[in-house]
């Protein structure tokens, strides 16, 4: 399986949604993992081309030391209020093939559809054909989405 998506209706507005994801401080808090650090610089996204830094703390996994695994991530697709989707890659090389994104479509009442998808039909042949599971379960993007909804209705007083 080379893509795996989930979608969650969130009584947010689409508004609200898209500054969250957009904002690499933003990712921190969906992630959820307690592993993940948006760089001190990182600004919100704004167009595709832009690129934000994440720092991966591995220690809680025993292989890197903490802050010794970071990832640079190259924004491919921005539509604002629509959707924004990276492909991450370490900082001293380029993508390694696979796509993170949201994709949002509003809904009536101030409610919003969001879709999180990992896509990994653009890596290497040779990589795609070890892949024996999808390398992101489907349970990340849920919980994502629920860390998700969970900031953006918060935030609205919801």
């Amino acid at each position: 399986m080379t893509r795996i998506e989930t979608t969650r209706r969130i009584a947010a507005p689409a508004d609200r949604i898209f500054a969250l994801i957009s904002d690499p401080h933003g990712h921190v808090a969906i992630d959820g993992s307690g592993m993940l650090l948006a760089a001190p610089d990182a600004r919100p996204i704004g167009a595709v081309g832009d690129t934000f830094v994440m720092n991966m703390d591995r220690e809680p996994l025993g292989d890197l030391p903490m802050g010794k695994y970071t990832v640079k991530n190259t924004v491919v697709r921005f539509t604002p209020g629509v959707e924004v989707a990276w492909q991450p890659g370490a900082v001293d090389r380029s993508p390694i093939g696979h796509t993170y994104g949201y994709r949002l479509a509003a809904l009536d009442g101030g409610a919003t559809e969001v879709t999180s998808y990992c896509d990994w039909s653009g890596a290497h042949p040779k990589l795609l054909a070890a892949l024996t599971w999808p390398i992101v379960p489907l349970s990340a993007l849920e919980k994502s989405l629920e860390n998700l909804r969970r900031l953006a209705e918060d935030r609205s007083g919801a």
